[in-house]
């Protein structure tokens, strides 16, 4: 079993990175892989809603979310991080997400997710909520902790010293690898996924 996480700052190393790390070494320590994807901090092209994922199978814009809608096709779990820009997820990372689960949504469905947030003092409740909203339109079971899933400090030191943050962080991959263990036991079992129609309503016609 894998687990993507993806770090949506424009720092490798930075806050976000280091509460992705320790929810990876949680994950590695109960027996799941782990791969980082670090976006990058060069501009990206948002979404058109061109619909030429429709036909052609992939964002037309052929870049790193082609490659990770590729990779997430064989993923069994997500991670995303972000760091908190005026109480909101990073503009890079939601144009990585709207245009990844848009031109490749299947490649995400009935897999379990997580946000994870970064933040000197607030607003991270309200970015959490944002990226929470991929999965719960995606059928993703989507991963909690025993808190707010964010670590507070203006640097990974400072992160390092969020006693609580840690444990947050280290009890979403406890939470995240015992959930697909749950998963792979129920295949084992013949227990598939639901197959759930999809109706979509115009209000204006």
């Amino acid at each position: 079993m894998k687990v993507l996480l993806v770090n949506g700052s424009s720092r490798r190393d930075g806050c976000t990175g280091k509460a992705l790390q320790i929810v990876a070494e949680a994950l590695r320590e109960e027996g799941i892989e782990t791969e980082d994807i670090f976006i990058g901090n060069k501009a990206l092209p948002d979404c058109l809603a061109c619909r030429k994922c429709r036909t052609d199978g992939e964002c037309v814009f052929h870049d790193e979310v082609n490659e990770f809608v590729h990779k997430a096709e064989n993923a069994d779990g997500f991670i995303f991080g972000s760091p908190v820009y005026f109480a909101h997820p990073s503009g890079r990372l939601l144009t990585f997400m709207d245009r990844a689960f848009y031109s490749g949504g299947k490649a995400f469905a009935y897999k379990p997710a997580a946000a994870v947030l970064s933040a000197r003092r607030a607003g991270t409740t309200a970015s959490f909520d944002v990226i929470n909203k991929y999965f719960t339109i995606s059928s993703m079971p989507v991963v909690s902790s025993t808190y707010w899933n964010h670590v507070y400090g203006n640097n990974p030191d400072e992160v390092l010293q969020d006693e609580e943050g840690i444990m947050t962080m280290r009890n979403i991959g406890k939470n995240m690898a015992w959930l697909l263990k749950c998963i792979e036991i129920g295949r084992t079992k013949g227990l598939e996924h639901p197959d759930n129609p999809k109706i979509l309503t115009n209000f204006i016609r």
